[in-house]
């Protein structure tokens, strides 16, 4: 099994999950700007779409899309309780974070990474997040991690996309449960590998 990944991208949620439900696997590193593998490879051949992350399978097949891939490595170690299980309202509870993840956080970003994108504009997309993150502060309020005690795919998720913020300009401050958050989630000893392996920051 292949994870193909690039530094800094949320590519590392999926390691992060490979990690904590210990499934060996084989870290290929993409070159976000020019689509290109190490060895020379057109990283297009593998996902059309061009970026990461992708999973690819033995037999050859791959999945892409994070909330996807982190589910499916989720439900090949269901000990792990990476993920609760199929049709529970609990699972449907983190499908919703997961989309909530990528659409109201994930993708509210992707204006902040654009050089051309103007100030002005910047300031509405890092005030809509600041929204965004306070809700998920309230959220948070009395418990460990989203869906509880547990931590799920969807913690590691918020974690990646949320590193963006201080890069990006979005300030955070006040928001108490979810630095504490952070910080549990930094500590734990796998997303500490995946960093180290895939985002040496």
């Amino acid at each position: 099994m292949k994870l193909y990944y690039a530094p800094g991208t949320c590519s590392l949620s999926p390691h992060i999950a490979l990690m904590e439900a210990g499934l060996p696997f084989e870290a290929v590193r993409v070159d976000t700007k020019t689509h290109r593998l190490a060895d020379g490879g057109d990283y297009h051949r593998i996902n059309p779409k061009g970026y990461v992350p992708t999973l690819e399978f033995a037999d050859g097949s791959r999945l892409t899309e994070g909330p996807a891939i982190v589910q499916w490595i989720a439900d090949q170690r269901p000990e792990k309780r990476l993920a609760p299980p199929a049709g529970t309202m609990e699972r449907y509870r983190l499908v919703e974070w997961l989309n909530f993840v990528t659409a109201e956080l994930h993708k509210q970003y992707s204006p902040l990474f654009n050089p051309k994108m103007p100030e002005e504009a910047r300031a509405l997309f890092r005030d809509k997040l600041k929204q965004r993150y306070a809700w998920v502060d309230g959220q948070l309020a009395g418990r460990s991690f989203l869906l509880g005690e547990d931590f799920s795919v969807a913690d590691g998720y918020l974690y990646v996309v949320t590193r963006w913020a201080r890069a990006s300009g979005v300030d955070l401050s006040g928001l108490g449960q979810l630095e504490a958050f952070m910080a549990r989630v930094a500590a734990r000893p796998a997303v500490q590998q995946a960093q180290q392996a895939s985002d040496p920051r």
